[in-house]
């Protein structure tokens, strides 16, 4: 007896680790609907644990009110303005004169309902996922199927300026946390019918649809095909985010630099999906995933393309170097004054001597702690709220650096090296690739302790290999600089005019890699031929 019991706990337990996530007793996965309207409800209420929230409205319809409906929908997340003027006044006011549930159910699914978006479902959980996200379903007494009315009217954020890829000229509207609004805003900018956008479930208990977006006709099949394919294998919980989306989908995950752009501007998606590329949109995050992404893409901001090119290119060149020094500058700062001092004019490095001389600590140290100081203010800063959090960063940097100084610990050519650095941390666009520079800096600074600029060289030689080997959704991440790719010079460091980028990447299928037209740089009018009046 004993052993029987052991056998059916072995047994549950087994059932129990073979459930697919989120799977619970109450979800009837693929379980019909019942002609019985109370049997529907009652498992309806069961599915959601009789949630407060959960509206199931008894309407009588049909001739005197013979035949019983049902409308369902979670009061939070609908219009119930909206749900009681275009679903329940309409069912009962045009139904008066009927007595079949089957010509009341055709009536109300094809002709009565003032609805752009109306589908039809036998199966209780497709009931209650519909439900579940925002839409009201009606069912009726004696049909076992069910009528689902789009009527999501939950509170948003309304479009705003992007908060994290600000523009002086261009477009000054940011993705939201809705996915039909940021699909609008990207249709809005592209009004071509080849824009397609396909809709995945992801996450078993969030159920968070996740759109991927692109061109028909310009993205490369094989890319979306890809994309298609990584998106569909994903079994999780949750997603919540599209950071968490980004994570399994990337090619490289373990490496510290990102090879999805995520950006939160429509007009950058829109500009990436004429190139070729991908989007991917998850509902509830303000922040698009596109892909293949390159390294130039992370160096590149919107206005690079709304200025005239001279002034784009010159700032793009700038912001590279920014890039290299927010790299590099403390792990020379630390090289130079170890090992190689013969570098520096002799007046600075005496100049640098003399303030080093009552530092206690070698200079590596000395970098890391400042480096480590600043970080901290720095997330100080992001983290309080916002009218205390400038204060404090600024207050924070002056008292602790005066401080530092005056105490001894550091040295005045330190604290000018960090906020160097760290102002030009603050050039690269994309947060994501500044966090990985910022990641980077320190084993870089521990090399250059160890073998001076050597260690450096060595370091940014290891980073260069590793690039060269990354891939994003199989296009080579240094592209088109390594390999090399003659064509695609004109939109790397300089931008040349938009008249004169002629051609999409080289990824992109050969039909559709034009995308200006010949002789389309502007000229001067000719002057007209002037005659003499007095011939």
């Amino acid at each position: 007896m004993l052993r029987n019991l052991v056998r059916k706990i072995k047994r549950f337990s087994q059932s129990e680790r073979n459930k697919a996530p989120g799977e619970t007793r109450g979800t009837y996965k693929h379980t019909p609907l019942s002609h019985v309207l109370e049997v529907n409800e009652a498992r309806i209420r069961q599915a959601f644990g009789d949630s407060f929230d959960l509206v199931c409205r008894r309407v009588a319809i049909g001739k005197h009110g013979s035949i019983a409906a049902l409308v369902v929908h979670l009061n939070e997340m609908v219009n119930p303005q909206f749900v009681s003027t275009a679903i329940i006044e309409r069912i009962v006011d045009k139904t008066e004169h009927l007595t079949d549930p089957n010509t009341v159910y055709t009536q109300i699914r094809d002709s009565y309902l003032d609805l752009t978006d109306v589908a039809e479902t036998h199966d209780l959980h497709k009931v209650a996922y519909e439900i579940a996200n925002g839409n009201t379903c009606i069912l009726v007494q004696g049909v076992a199927k069910a009528i689902v009315c789009q009527t999501q009217g939950y509170s948003q954020r309304e479009v705003s300026q992007p908060t994290t890829e600000s523009t002086i000229r261009g477009s000054k509207e940011g993705l939201v946390e809705s996915l039909a609004v940021n699909l609008s805003l990207i249709r809005r900018r592209i009004r071509n019918p080849n824009l397609r956008v396909e809709q995945f479930t992801i996450g078993e208990v969030s159920q968070t649809p996740v759109a991927l977006v692109y061109i028909e006709g310009i993205a490369n099949p094989g890319i979306v095909a890809e994309a298609r394919q990584r998106l569909s294998r994903i079994k999780v919980d949750s997603i919540q985010e599209s950071g968490q989306l980004e994570e399994f989908i990337e090619d490289a995950p373990l490496s510290p630099f990102p090879t999805l752009l995520r950006t939160e501007r429509p007009d950058r998606v829109t500009g990436n999906l004429l190139e070729g590329r991908f989007a991917i949109i998850t509902d509830g995050s303000p922040f698009a995933l596109i892909a293949p992404a390159t390294f130039s893409m992370f160096l590149t901001a919107p206005e690079d393309y709304f200025e005239r090119f001279f002034a784009g290119s010159v700032i793009r060149l700038l912001r590279y170097l920014a890039f290299l020094l927010s790299l590099t500058l403390p792990s020379l700062y630390v090289a130079i004054t170890t090992f190689h001092q013969e570098l520096l004019p002799t007046p600075l490095i005496l100049s640098i001597a003399a303030q080093r001389n009552q530092i206690p600590f070698p200079a590596v140290v000395e970098a890391i702690l400042m480096e480590i100081v600043f970080e901290l203010l720095r997330e100080a800063g992001i983290r309080l709220p916002v009218i205390l959090g400038q204060a404090v960063s600024i207050i924070g940097a002056l008292v602790i650096g005066e401080a530092a100084l005056r105490a001894g610990l550091v040295s005045a050519a330190m604290v000018v090296v960090v906020a160097l650095t760290g102002i030009s941390s603050f050039v690269t666009p994309i947060f994501s690739l500044a966090i990985s520079v910022r990641l980077l800096r320190f084993p870089l600074m521990i090399l250059a302790s160890a073998l001076g600029l050597f260690g450096i060289l060595a370091g940014l030689a290891s980073m260069l290999t590793h690039l060269l080997t990354l891939r994003s959704f199989g296009v080579p991440y240094l592209e088109p600089i390594a390999p090399f790719v003659a064509g695609e010079q004109r939109d790397v460091v300089f931008r040349a005019p938009w008249w004169a980028m002629n051609r999409r990447p080289r990824f992109v299928e050969e039909q559709t890699d034009k995308r200006v037209a010949p002789g389309q740089i502007p000229r001067p009018p000719e002057p007209e031929q002037t005659k003499d009046p007095g011939r």
